[in-house]
């Protein structure tokens, strides 16, 4: 108890420093959302492969629209996907759908509505410069150019580029394998019966939704009671598929404290107090053979989730290969005067508005789930300051 506190950016440090990076594979194209480019991927070909028609309409050649209106004969269709085309010469068209390519001789498209649309000889109103509506080759990608860099969060725009460059499969960094346990005596699972003294267990539903939209995969394994030994069984049979552990609640300095009960004895484990509030009582270290990741978060619902926020979050983007550090923060104007304890950086439950002003939610105390789920971000007050009088100038966290 007599050991002073470490600071926020001290414990983050800490856990940046000793998680690693996962290493790349190579998977199919179609699981690869949500993961992070291992390499640079290039364009075989050009893109467009051809000259393809922009627009439905009719293939000619500019020098035959001098005067408008004009009439020219219709050679036939060219379709999307055609192999064969037809020529096109002096006073003859042809008609055209986009994505097809543009037949030999001609040099400009006329979009149908342009036209009465005839199949035998059509009539062109308007007149058109060489190249309109026409794709050029290789004007979106030239061969061999390169598409995506290593490093680049895969979403639903760079699976389309990697197709579109023929890519079938690709090396990526995968998303991280998170699982989450939570312990506690007094805890049953949503949907069962309370008895006297218990709660319905919401953590391991928030973190394990917070992993997904931290871009890894989240995987809740149950509650565990008030028993070390335990714990240590369940533990060790979800090492298997955990790239990391979170743990909610057993850490702090009472007895009935599981996780620290039965972690603090393996040596790889710290657990300790960080000036914040919420969320003071900390631990983090490697477990198991393969020194995976295990975070040790408080049990109050609101520490835990702001306790991600600061110190897994960050550590899961370092884990996909992408930057990572403190959490990004804008500025914003308080709408009310808000206190906090000397000596530790709090973090405010709070609504930032579309102008700028951020207005903390009534209740903030450490179990209040209902607070958290009206918050949209978190002012940050630092260590130093106890008071701040409305229209302060703050970091706010958007969640």
């Amino acid at each position: 108890m007599n050991h002073p506190m470490r600071t926020v950016d001290d414990h983050l440090s800490d856990i940046l420093r000793t998680v690693r990076t996962l290493a790349p594979l190579e998977i199919d194209l179609d699981q690869a959302l949500g993961t992070t480019l291992a390499e640079e991927v290039t364009s075989p070909v050009p893109l467009p492969s051809f000259d393809n028609s922009a627009m439905d309409g009719y293939a000619v050649r500019a020098e035959d629209l001098a005067t408008v209106p004009a009439k020219l004969q219709v050679l036939g269709d060219i379709a999307a996907g055609a192999g064969r085309t037809l020529a096109v010469g002096p006073g003859t068209a042809v008609r055209i759908m986009t994505g097809a390519p543009v037949p030999p001789g001609a040099d400009t498209v006329i979009p149908v509505e342009w036209t009465d649309g005839g199949t035998v000889e059509v009539r062109i109103d308007r007149q058109a410069p060489e190249g309109n509506a026409i794709r050029r080759a290789g004007e979106d990608v030239s061969a061999g150019q390169a598409v995506l860099p290593a490093g680049t969060p895969i979403g639903p725009a760079q699976l389309g580029i990697l197709a579109g460059v023929g890519r079938r499969r690709v090396l990526v960094r995968p998303r991280p394998r998170v699982v989450v346990i939570s312990t506690g005596a007094e805890l049953v699972e949503p949907g069962a019966p309370l008895e006297a003294g218990q709660l319905w267990e919401s953590n391991s539903y928030t973190l394990a939704a917070a992993v997904q939209q931290a871009g890894g995969e989240g995987y809740r394994a149950g509650i565990v009671a008030d028993d070390p030994a335990r714990f240590l069984d369940q533990l060790d049979a979800q090492l298997l598929r955990a790239d990391a552990v979170i743990t909610s609640g057993g850490v702090s300095m009472g007895a009935y404290e599981p996780v620290k009960e039965a972690l603090s004895p393996l040596g790889t484990v710290r657990f300790e107090r960080v000036a914040m509030q919420p969320g003071m009582p900390q631990g983090f270290g490697v477990v198991g053979q393969d020194q995976i990741p295990i975070f040790a978060l408080p049990g109050n619902p609101v520490s835990s989730f702001v306790s991600f926020m600061l110190f897994v979050r960050p550590a899961l983007l370092k884990m996909r290969g992408l930057a990572a550090g403190p959490p990004y923060s804008v500025r914003g104007v308080t709408a009310a005067p808000l206190r906090s304890p000397q000596g530790r950086r709090s973090y405010l439950r709070a609504v930032l508005g579309h102008d700028g002003t951020v207005t903390p939610v009534r209740g903030q105390g450490s179990h209040q789930l209902a607070a958290l789920a009206s918050a949209n971000a978190l002012i940050v007050v630092p260590e130093d300051v106890t008071e701040l009088p409305e229209g302060s100038n703050v970091e706010v966290i958007p969640l």
